[in-house]
């Protein structure tokens, strides 16, 4: 019987392992679990974050507060040493000036009472009164000096406070408007979180929205009422908001379906902060457009449309509020 060569055997257990590795590589790709995207955060989940971060934004309010008092103090500070460095440059400039007219006085007259008591022309008397008022404005000087001295000392102090309470203004202040800032982030985090609470009733799967009817004592749809009270509550609108109307325009105010937010009254033109509401209520309607149904924006004799999508000037309509200058315009589907 012929005996089996060696080759085979050492090639045998080869495949063997190439198979076993093989099937590891297959079953690993098999029972790998797929990748998911990150399920939607739940209502309760952002009621937590929404209280969390309003635990925060109330710690920097109140050190926004604080920062105030302390701008406040530090601003009173700064002007007390205005008050006594201006005190200080009078006295100064007052002392400087009689120092200086000593001074001149002492060279024009010193000349000639040198002369008189070198060579003795005086009598005895007159040179001890000379001497005796001699020694009187040595004195007067010297006196005059020192309080040049102290003044001009207080002067250079004032100056070195008025400049160190100056420099603490500025920080007061650089610290003041970060924290501003910060607390001011925080808020719109707040707002954002809350908007989210909220999505406009019929939305169907593939994102489009269901016709409602109005209802309710203000004739308006569920849908646009969700976004009046959204914007109503996070922007104020202390000018009042319009929405149903009886007059069929060829609009959607008949159908309850859009609002005007005023932003002055008798078709005043609005302040430069009633413009930035206005400014800042049309932004927020296109950003959360999707999300709440919202079809179009007018604001300023320009108009956002969800599915063009872009602002687009719109033809003169002859006024300040037939332009929409004094009020943003929102209609929903």
């Amino acid at each position: 019987m012929a005996v089996a060569s060696p080759a085979p055997r050492r090639r045998a257990p080869l495949r063997v392992l190439g198979t076993t590795a093989l099937m590891t590589v297959l079953c690993t790709c098999v029972i790998a679990p797929p990748v998911l995207a990150d399920p939607k955060p739940t209502i309760k989940k952002l009621e937590k974050e929404l209280a969390a971060l309003q635990k925060e934004s109330d710690k920097l309010i109140e050190d926004y507060y604080h920062g105030r008092r302390a701008h406040q103090k530090a601003e009173r500070a700064v002007k007390t040493a205005r008050e006594r460095l201006a005190e200080a440059q009078e006295v100064f400039d007052r002392q400087a000036t009689e120092l200086r007219a000593m001074a001149v006085s002492q060279y024009m007259t010193g000349g000639s009472e040198n002369v008189a008591l070198l060579t003795g022309v005086e009598d005895r008397g007159s040179l001890i009164r000379r001497l005796a008022l001699t020694h009187h404005l040595i004195q007067e000087q010297h006196a005059t000096l020192s309080g040049f001295a102290q003044v001009r000392d207080r002067h250079q102090q004032a100056r070195r406070e008025a400049e160190s309470r100056e420099e603490e203004l500025a920080d007061s202040v650089e610290d003041l408007e970060g924290r501003r800032k910060k607390a001011e982030k925080t808020i719109e985090k707040i707002k954002d979180k809350i908007d989210q609470l909220h999505e406009a009733p019929g939305r169907r799967a593939d994102g489009t929205f269901v016709p409602q009817l109005p209802d309710g004592p203000d004739n308006i749809t569920p849908r646009m009422r969700l976004v009046r009270n959204l914007i109503e509550k996070r922007f104020g609108v202390p000018h009042g908001i319009g929405c149903y109307r009886a007059i069929n325009d060829g609009g959607e105010h008949p159908l309850g379906r859009a609002c005007d937010f005023m932003l002055s009254r008798g078709g005043a033109f609005p302040s430069p902060a009633e413009v930035r509401r206005g400014q800042e209520i049309a932004e927020w309607a296109v950003k959360n457009a999707r999300r709440l149904g919202i079809m179009y924006v007018i604001y300023r004799q320009r108009i956002w449309h969800v599915r063009r999508g872009g602002w687009r000037v719109m033809t003169d309509r002859g006024g300040t509020t037939a332009n929409h200058y004094d009020h943003p315009h929102i209609s929903v589907y």
